[in-house]
């Protein structure tokens, strides 16, 4: 049984993980090489991110 933080997850559910966004900010954080967000995994063209790096990546912007 995969454990729930290395699950893939799709574009939607990112966007709900971070407060609601818009899928315009999740390419724009994609685009700005300075943020570091994590890149997605493509599968039959559809963006799936590893929810683990998600929340790292959310944890270290908070200490930042």
């Amino acid at each position: 049984m995969e454990h729930k933080d290395e699950a893939l997850i799709h574009a939607a559910e990112v966007r709900r993980l971070f407060g609601d966004i818009s899928d315009m900010t999740v390419s724009r954080w994609l685009k700005d090489e300075d943020l570091n967000f994590p890149r997605p995994i493509m599968i039959r063209r559809i963006r799936y991110w590893r929810r683990r790096q998600l929340l790292a990546w959310r944890d270290e912007q908070a200490e930042g």
